[in-house]
């Protein structure tokens, strides 16, 4: 009896210590997919943004197979491949975007709260950004429902908060926007984030420009 417990305590022990390793596996890895986004759009040269990103994308596609069943990879890929899409413009990108909603729809079915909320916010975007029926689902009563999903996930952050108030603008309420704005300049800056959290302060201070001079 007491070889079996001691045997099954260290199995458990062994099946723990493999999850942890894969937990800090897939954190490291997303983490590397992080930086490299952060680089080619606050860093690199405009010219060059679309083919970086296509690169990047094959790169997030293949992080979110070698870990099926994890939102992080999925959400990371989605925003990949909607800056892509960004970059590439015009109706060539609908595709693009297309293949980012599922990624972030897939993200949220498996843990829509990881990383804060971020799959909510990033679909949000999308359905405010890109137009509706019949060219393809943007949706501007639904972009409203999942930012404010990722800002009761993440009050404080800078993301949910820039892009709410992006929304807000894009809506015709830029004097409701200026309050989320302000929030995001108070937003605590994330660990590791330095050049996300530093272009992410600019575009707020430039929009807040912008709706203080309507």
């Amino acid at each position: 009896m007491k070889t079996s417990l001691h045997l099954n305590t260290l199995l458990a022990f062994a099946l723990f210590g493999a999850l942890g390793a894969q937990a800090a596996g897939v954190d490291d890895a997303v983490t590397e997919i992080q930086h490299d986004w952060e680089v080619i759009r606050y860093q690199t040269p405009a010219a060059e943004r679309e083919k970086r990103f296509e690169a990047l994308a094959a790169k997030a596609h293949k992080l979110s197979e070698s870990f099926a069943g994890r939102s992080e990879p999925l959400v990371w890929e989605g925003i990949v491949v909607s800056s892509w899409a960004g970059e590439k413009g015009g109706l060539g990108a609908l595709g693009l975007v297309k293949q980012a909603k599922a990624l972030y729809e897939s993200a949220i079915q498996i843990d829509g709260s990881a990383l804060e909320g971020s799959a909510y916010n990033s679909l949000g975007v999308l359905y405010y950004k890109v137009p509706g029926w019949p060219i393809a689902f943007g949706d501007k009563a639904k972009a409203r429902e999942l930012l404010q999903k990722a800002l009761a996930l993440n009050p404080k952050g800078i993301d949910p908060n820039f892009f709410y108030a992006e929304y807000l603008i894009e809506t015709k309420q830029p004097a409701e926007a200026q309050a989320y704005l302000e929030r995001a300049l108070q937003a605590p800056a994330r660990p590791g984030r330095q050049i996300a959290d530093t272009g992410r302060r600019e575009e707020v201070r430039a929009l807040l420009e912008k709706t203080k001079s309507r």
